[in-house]
């Protein structure tokens, strides 16, 4: 198990003999990698000290109650909140606004026009500004065609929003992450208002992606269960801290109870987990479902702009 501590970017893999010369072979760097890093938000320590490195081939579940600083962390690596101390390398870079190599789906989702087709709104992520232009063009009709086969989602591109489902809504959303070929995925709470088994399919899905793909994704969510087959490790928050592990080595009684300071107990009864505090489950979502889009149930504002939910939330414009 990984906790907060200071490292350096440089790796290298053994030295190989070149011409009878011993040369070091530097390997890749990390997909992501804080170091020392420190997030406030409002006046409040979201994170503090918390070093930790997430490879490029790998799915994390990034777990923790409101406030932990999921989503805070998630923007910061995008470059949207700057940490008041340490730093964040994306790919061997300090992250920054507009890094391609990043698709993003963001917790507070306002889906556009009821009437768009689902083909429409994913286009809407190649220019978060309008809709309807770029992606006319060849090329760019080609990667909305790409992302759709890559989710499934063929069947639904001449259909329109109000005639789905939320697992088909969610599909549109993760093709438009998927715009531009990233090599990160920072998926915020995508099972959000998604019954079991439409979240057992987002799950699956995301990780058949992650896999063909070869894909560094960070999945945030508020419970564990549903990530238990798909994660290679979890990162849980807490505290303004972070534990980084497999879930053997993170999800215990002992290392949740350090993480949280306060006494936490691991239940497990079959297949499923439970992380309680006294008589109440750690992480259960209190969010509704996502906010609905003009002419969508629910909607009672009109739509200021074309929705930047995806890969345009993470692109410079």
């Amino acid at each position: 198990m990984t906790v907060a501590a200071p490292f350096s970017s440089a790796s290298a893999r053994p030295a190989e003999a070149v011409s009878g010369a011993a040369v070091p072979v530097a390997t890749p760097a990390p997909a992501v990698m804080l170091d020392r890093l420190c997030l406030r938000l409002g006046g409040r320590t979201v994170l503090s000290d918390v070093s930790l490195r997430f490879d490029r081939d790998e799915f994390v579940g990034v777990l923790g109650p409101n406030g932990a600083g999921k989503t805070t962390l998630f923007r910061a690596i995008l470059g949207l909140v700057k940490p008041a101390a340490g730093g964040i390398e994306v790919f061997g870079r300090p992250a920054r606004r507009g890094q391609p190599s990043i698709g993003y789906m963001p917790q507070l989702r306002v889906l556009p026009a009821a009437n768009l087709s689902g083909r429409a709104t994913v286009a809407s992520g190649l220019d978060g500004a309008r809709w309807g232009v770029r992606w006319r063009d060849r090329g760019a009709r080609a990667e909305v065609d790409r992302v759709l086969e890559l989710v499934g989602a063929e069947a639904l591109a001449d259909r329109r929003l109000h005639e789905m489902s939320g697992g088909e809504r969610q599909r549109l959303l993760l093709a438009q992450a998927l715009l531009g070929q990233p090599s990160l995925l920072l998926l915020d709470e995508p099972l959000i208002s998604l019954d079991p088994s439409r979240q057992d399919g987002v799950v699956a899905l995301v990780r058949r992606l992650q896999r063909d793909l070869r894909l560094c994704v960070l999945f945030s969510a508020h419970e564990l269960n549903p990530l238990l087959g798909a994660m290679d490790r979890v990162l849980y928050l807490g505290g303004g801290h972070a534990a980084l592990g497999t879930v053997a080595e993170v999800v215990t009684g002992p290392s949740l109870s350090r993480l949280y300071g306060s006494p936490i107990d691991v239940v497990r009864l079959g297949e499923r987990i439970f992380v309680m505090s006294g008589s109440r489950e750690v992480g259960i979502d209190p969010h509704g479902p996502c906010a609905p889009g003009p002419g969508m149930p629910g909607s009672g504002s009109p739509d200021p702009r074309p929705a930047a939910t995806g890969a345009a939330a993470a692109r410079p414009r």
